[in-house]
């Protein structure tokens, strides 16, 4: 407990001094926090996707024949769906009460308009569906593609839970068991240097607020945003905990280092390394749970994306 809390303020002070840094404007070190924060994103980004792939395949292959798997995974389903569902009829209700005004048509008609319409405009829905099953078992590696990842890691570890139990399925599972102890290693040195990460983050955003990056045309637009977000995470979700008979103040105090992450990374996927030490090792999860529910919802449940979308189509 003294070491957590020791912890926190550091990552407190990391916080303040890289808001300190970027209040300075000075370019030399802006271009420094700015290297120093993209490194760090890359670094979160490429343990992400090994991290998904691993903890499903190794958690279902060791449990998946468990009625407990599918209690598991109806529970965070239904927690899902039903967030979702309140963050949306949020971010409506904002929308509504708010009222925001039509953007400026040359802000509407301008520069990225046509990329956005070539994004938007291609494909039916059972085009993406069908893109998110792979027809090649590296590919959604190299392209970072979470969902089929997920339908892959799926796969394979529902497959090792079936398999009999024999000394090749003994070599496979402490391979993979071997490559998750390392991950996780890896996961930790970088938690320890991350202070030097939320530094520069804190700077980098700083430096950019301060140089007017935010459109005030934008304005009511991002109200209803920030405030749908504000809503759901200060109101809704410490509600859901507290039906759970769980205390959110202590919740989101042992989970702050997945939170400053998530909020200067801008990636649940990034983030996920950290979240999921931070559940392990801070929050007691049962590793069991963790890692398999949280790669899961990393992809499935955003309740942000879902305020947006409403808020903004």
């Amino acid at each position: 407990m003294k070491a957590q809390g020791k912890q926190t303020i550091i990552w407190l002070g990391a916080l303040a001094a890289g808001a300190g840094i970027g209040l300075l404007g000075i370019d030399g070190i802006d271009s420094v926090m700015s290297f120093i924060a993209t490194v760090y994103t890359r670094l979160f980004q490429l343990l992400a996707v090994p991290t998904i792939a691993l903890a499903v395949t190794v958690t279902l292959a060791s449990m998946g024949g468990e009625k407990s798997s599918g209690v598991i995974f109806r529970h965070a389903l239904s927690y899902t769906l039903l967030t979702t569902l309140v963050a949306s009829l949020v971010g409506l209700g904002l929308y509504l009460l708010i009222s925001p005004s039509d953007l400026p048509a040359g802000l509407a008609s301008g520069e990225g308009s046509e990329e956005v319409s070539k994004l938007q405009g291609g494909g039916s829905y059972l085009d993406y569906f069908t893109g998110v099953i792979p027809n090649n078992i590296v590919r959604p590696f190299l392209e970072g593609n979470v969902l089929s990842i997920l339908l892959l890691s799926f796969a394979i570890g529902l497959a090792l839970s079936h398999l009999p139990q024999s000394d090749r399925k003994t070599t496979v599972m402490n391979f993979l068991l071997g490559l998750q102890d390392i991950l996780f290693m890896l996961i930790r040195w970088l938690i320890w240097s991350l202070p030097l990460g939320i530094m520069a983050f804190s700077a980098q955003l700083v430096s950019q607020v301060s140089a007017g990056m935010a459109l005030a045309s934008l304005g009511q637009y991002t109200a209803v945003i920030l405030l749908g977000n504000f809503l759901q995470i200060f109101l809704i979700l410490p509600l859901f905990l507290l039906s759970r008979g769980i205390n959110p103040v202590r919740a989101f105090g042992r989970m702050s280092p997945a939170l400053l992450t998530a909020f200067f990374t801008k990636s649940s996927a990034a983030t996920l390394p950290v979240t999921l030490s931070s559940a392990e090792e801070r929050l007691q999860v049962n590793p069991k749970v963790s890692r398999f529910v949280l790669p899961i919802c990393t992809t499935i449940n955003m309740n942000g994306c879902a305020a947006f979308i409403l808020a903004t189509s």
